[in-house]
């Protein structure tokens, strides 16, 4: 695969299409038995409580994958990330209420860094009920 978004075509502030993903109970399930992290704040209401969290919370991996799908739909090529990174700052809390949560992702071209590698820092922002739970939402990416 390639990039399918031209270096030459973006500009600073260029926005990339936002998106929403929903996080249910089974999603975490479905997370936990994929990525092996089967920490009981992930699905177990009682015991998220009893540490202090105010229901069961999305896998930082998990809200931080979702959140670069914003960046691979828009480029067409998941290869075309060269660098990604964030800081957790507050957690997706997902409540066993049949609707659970919902991540809401925006990104912008913040930087074209470098026209020979044709490379742009896109800025991602990723909240759920209404918090900013990414902070520093970062991705590096090579254009066609």
């Amino acid at each position: 695969m390639t990039a399918k978004i031209s270096y030459a075509d973006v500009e600073v502030g260029t926005e990339l299409p936002a998106q929403t993903f929903p996080v249910t109970r089974a999603t975490l399930v479905q997370y936990a038995g994929a990525s092996g992290d089967f920490n009981p704040i992930h699905w177990n209401e009682k015991f998220a409580k009893e540490v202090g969290l105010p229901d069961v919370i999305g896998h930082g991996m998990f809200t931080m994958a979702e959140a670069i799908r914003v960046v691979t739909d828009w480029v067409g090529d998941p290869g075309a990330v060269v660098e990604y990174g964030v800081r957790f700052t507050k957690p997706v809390v997902v409540p066993d209420d049949g609707q659970g949560a919902t991540i809401e992702v925006s990104g912008k071209v913040a930087v074209k860094l470098d026209d020979h590698e044709r490379t742009v820092r896109v800025d991602l922002t990723a909240t759920s009920a209404g918090q900013k739970v990414l902070g520093m939402s970062r991705a590096v990416v090579r254009l066609a």
